[in-house]
């Protein structure tokens, strides 16, 4: 069973870790923070309770609630978002000149200030899925000015959306696959995978005006 990774995932403690994680992420995005959530999920998958042998016996350990890792993930992703985005927008010419020299920062700034002017910022919510796409995203919007009101909902709509993936794939696959490593490493292929496809789509030209 997944408890046999160590008594954190039984913890009120995993809600702090998982967010700190996710929150940091954006600056640091080789922290597993999506392993994470998904092994936190893949625990609830065992019941609400799991029984653990000690000394003492057997104990009650309390496994994650899903509604409040869901909230957790998602509003510590908001919040990082926000934290790179007010540093690239107040960055000022010492940063616009660090977004210049990197072509993948200023093509990601290019097209979302594009996305955003016309009203669509699906290019937020699908950078949420590939690796550093966010930090990409986050620190182009600032980068580049964007209003507050322009990107705030669609980083909204990216933390729900990727925090209520991984959080689908650790329990589903707890739940079709058993509460192990077992379970808990095909979810994290699959949101590998989704990160992969994130990835190829940002990588793709922007179509033509």
């Amino acid at each position: 069973m997944l408890e046999s990774v160590g008594s954190l995932t039984g913890s009120p403690w995993i809600y702090a870790v998982v967010a700190l994680s996710v929150l940091l992420d954006v600056f640091l995005p080789v922290l597993p923070s999506g392993v994470l959530v998904i092994t936190a999920a893949t625990a609830a998958a065992a019941g609400s309770t799991a029984t653990v042998a000690g000394a003492a016996g057997q104990v009650q350990r309390e496994v994650p609630s899903l509604l409040v890792l869901l909230l957790c993930a998602a509003t510590a992703s908001v919040l990082g978002d926000l934290v790179a985005y007010r540093l690239a927008r107040r960055g000022g010419a010492r940063f616009d000149r660090a977004i210049a020299r990197s072509p993948r920062l200023t093509r990601a700034q290019e097209r979302l200030g594009a996305a955003l002017s016309r009203g669509g910022g699906a290019l937020v919510v699908i950078a949420r899925f590939a690796p550093a796409g966010r930090s990409v995203v986050s620190l182009g919007a600032g980068a580049s000015r964007r209003r507050v009101r322009e990107f705030l909902p669609w980083s909204a709509l990216a933390g729900v959306a990727w925090a209520g993936y991984s959080v689908g794939l650790g329990y589903f696959g707890g739940q079709w696959l058993g509460a192990s490593w077992v379970g808990a490493a095909v979810s994290v292929l699959a949101l590998f995978a989704a990160g992969w496809l994130a990835a190829y789509v940002m990588r793709r030209p922007a179509p033509a005006a």
